[in-house]
């Protein structure tokens, strides 16, 4: 009898402590459950590895999974066997004794997933043995590899491919993949006989990442500024070669920043430590080159910062998606430069391709010109980019808050800037045209006959670094454009918001500067959350093991709202599975019990109210509401004494709800829709409040389904947890 999804979802509870899929999840699973081969295209951070674990737990034989990178492999068979799950590797850091050790123990049946390199099958005595293993699934993973039109193509990867098909049982196959345009999906699928049907692919947005451009002179200055304001928070920043890494690496040590490096030049001792101490939250930031981070899963990157101009929108997506792993919010920041897009393509123009390959390696280079120089939304140019032509701005990227965000009014200087525009005919760029308004000698405005125009040292009050920055600002806001973009010198032309400013209908406007990205909604009680990040990473550092790979940071955030106490209610919390709660639930639920004892009402070591202590500080922050909310008080109310907006005053007595506070469920879901909403619920699942509102009556608000939601979870808490095995 054929596995089913609720099989799966008893798995995925067992073993990773989730009590349902992810809609993308689950239609993938689904597919395979039914023994189709299967294709996924899910954003960094969509849970594509457990489309292919769960699976794995419930067919008989083994799960085969084709992975580009060693330490991809490595960190993929620690978490497993942390879970619960008994899973190995083969490559080329083991002897030949270990090698022969794990493959007579595959042959035994002891091991449920396989982790080898494209290459392995390459060797004829594996392809011997990878003959006579019960392989029921393979999964190639980072699956764009296989495509010649991909932006990252490895022919072993295509003859991996032909040496599945071969193979005398033919397994299931399943593709994943973070990225693929049209072009790439449809080769992956050619190739390895994935029905058209049977390819699942997730929305590319991401809508915890805030997408920014910023055009800086001093790219070195703006990166070390925007560590200082966030030292606790981590990150990557990509440079293009090694020098660049070298350079600003150095840079950020001599300013105290904790930082590593990493590109090739290195040895690998050194990149291995190099990684470690990055996953081991022992420095902030690593400075590397596009070698690092295949397959990282770190969960707690909160900001990706592209040094240099990516060769292509693939890559850039992909590397710029490992901040907000956790779901958390995420800033990608792209530093522009026009000199950027001319190195890339010396770099193509110099690289041993085909000529047809190095023309398809400069197209894709032009568009990603026109995403750093793009004045709409990033993420919808992104999500174009991959196929996706219904995309809704998402109104966190840098242009989407030039439009909605705080302005700030330019008109006296854009007027002196347009108006030399227009003096030089709009045929230069914007390096003589800051050069003439600062008033430049430089003899190339005397040839010009620059220096003669009327405004020639109109801003000499500003220096042509200043100049130039203003210009970058209101080309982002449409009063300037460039002409011949993917050119080493594009030209400035005026565009008819510039006109109308000149003409005196308009003002000139320009987005406020900050580009923080978003906090998380609603902070942790830092002291509980402080605590338990502390003995994490006392466990990690007993164990060796990166502090993610025990616990990531939103389940630590899970743990401060819900704060349990049992283990049975330690086990309800995301991300807890069995075999967790056995190892760590111990210490961690004695941290959440004297933490919950010492802030309890009465507590004798609970701060007495006086002028200089703030009582509110150890209360969590939504009992606080829910205890306004008991006194009489409404919720239009509580938000205004607190200075909250109404959502979050219902999200903290929703949260209450769930944690067993009375509360009359009536009051926010109406008696006639309820049982509708859980319906929509069930079969939709709770992960995004939008799919299940499209799915009910317009009178139905987003209030009542998220009170519907953690009515449920509050009622399946309530349930007694179940026994035994089956």
């Amino acid at each position: 009898m054929l596995p089913t999804l609720a099989d799966a979802e008893r798995m995925l509870r067992k073993h990773f402590g989730y009590p349902s899929f992810r809609p993308g999840q689950r239609r993938i699973i689904e597919s395979l459950l039914a023994g189709r081969d299967t294709m996924g295209i899910m954003p960094t951070g969509g849970g594509k590895s457990v489309c292919y674990q769960i699976p794995a737990l419930l067919f008989p034989g083994i799960t085969v999974v084709i992975s580009p990178l060693i330490s991809l492999m490595k960190d993929q068979v620690d978490r497993l066997l942390l879970h619960g799950i008994p899973a190995t590797f083969l490559n080329s850091t083991l002897s030949p004794e270990e090698a022969d050790e794990r493959i007579r123990r595959l042959m035994a049946g002891e091991y449920k997933l396989l982790y080898i390199a494209p290459e392995r099958l390459e060797s004829e005595r594996f392809h011997t043995i990878f003959q006579r293993l019960p392989v029921d699934l393979v999964t190639v993973d980072e699956a764009h590899c296989i495509s010649q039109w991909g932006h990252d193509f490895r022919p072993s990867y295509r003859t991996m491919a032909e040496k599945i098909l071969g193979l005398p049982k033919k397994p299931l196959i399943m593709a994943l993949t973070a990225t693929a345009t049209p072009d790439v999906r449809e080769d992956i699928t050619s190739l390895l006989g994935i029905p058209r049907d049977a390819v699942h692919t997730m929305p590319v947005r991401r809508n915890n990442l805030s997408f920014f451009v910023r055009r800086e002179e001093d790219r070195t200055a703006f990166i070390r500024s925007r560590l200082a304001r966030s030292p606790d928070k981590t990150g990557i920043i990509y440079c293009s070669t090694r020098k660049e890494v070298d350079k600003l690496y150095t840079a950020l040590q001599s300013a105290g920043v904790a930082a590593a490096r990493y590109h090739a030049g290195m040895d690998e001792r050194e990149r291995e430590h190099a990684q470690e101490r990055f996953a081991r939250d022992q420095v902030q930031v690593i400075v590397a080159t596009n070698a690092f981070g295949m397959g990282i899963d770190k969960s707690n990157v909160r900001f990706v910062i592209h040094h240099n101009l990516p060769r292509n929108l693939e890559s850039y997506y992909q590397e710029a998606g490992r901040a907000g792993r956790d779901g958390e919010p995420g800033e990608c920041i792209l530093l522009w430069n026009p000199g950027d897009m001319v190195i890339q393509r010396h770099l193509i123009d110099q690289s041993g391709l085909s000529p047809e390959r190095k023309e398809l390696e400069r197209d894709k280079l032009r568009c990603m010109v026109r995403y750093a120089v793009h004045t709409d939304c990033l993420q919808v140019f992104i999500a174009r980019y991959f196929g996706e032509e219904e995309a809704e701005p998402c109104g966190l990227c840098g242009p989407c808050r030039s439009v909605h965000g705080e302005k700030e009014d330019v008109t006296g200087e854009a007027l002196k800037i347009f108006s030399c525009v227009k003096r030089m005919g709009e045929r230069f760029g914007l390096t003589l045209l800051s050069k003439t308004l600062r008033g430049s000698k430089n003899i190339r405005l005397k040839q010009f006959g620059l220096d003669r125009l009327s405004t020639y040292g109109i801003m000499n009050d500003r220096t042509e670094k200043e100049i130039r920055h203003l210009c970058h600002r209101l080309l982002a806001e449409g009063y300037l454009a460039q002409t011949d973009e993917e050119e080493l010198y594009p030209t400035i032309r005026l565009t008819a918001k510039a006109v109308d400013v000149l003409k005196g209908k308009r003002r000139a406007l320009v987005a406020a500067e900050e580009t923080h990205g978003r906090e998380s909604s609603e902070r942790p009680e830092s002291g509980l959350y402080d605590i338990l990040r502390e003995l994490r990473k006392e466990i990690a550092e007993r164990e060796q093991i990166p502090p993610y790979v025990i616990f990531h940071d939103s389940t630590l955030r899970e743990m401060c709202r819900r704060l349990p106490v049992t283990p049975e209610q330690f086990r309800a919390i995301p991300g807890v599975g069995e075999a967790k709660l056995a190892r760590y639930g111990q210490p961690f639920l004695d941290k959440i019990r004297t933490f919950v004892r010492e802030t309890a009402p009465g507590s004798p070591r609970r701060p007495k109210p006086g002028p200089s202590s703030r009582p509110e500080a150890k209360v969590p922050t939504h009992v606080i509401t829910w205890n306004m909310w008991r006194d009489g008080k409404s919720v239009e109310e509580i938000a205004r004494l607190r200075n909250l907006k109404r959502g979050t005053i219902e999200d903290h007595l929703f949260r209450c709800g769930m944690e067993g506070f009375p509360l009359d469920w009536s009051t926010f879901i109406p008696a006639e829709h309820e049982a509708r909403i859980m319906q929509a619920i069930e079969r939709l699942g709770a992960h995004k409040l939008r799919p299940i509102k499209e799915a009910l009556p317009e009178e139905v608000s987003y209030m009542a389904i998220k009170a519907a939601v953690a009515k449920r979870e509050m009622l399946l808490r309530s349930k007694p947890p179940v026994t035994g095995s089956r």
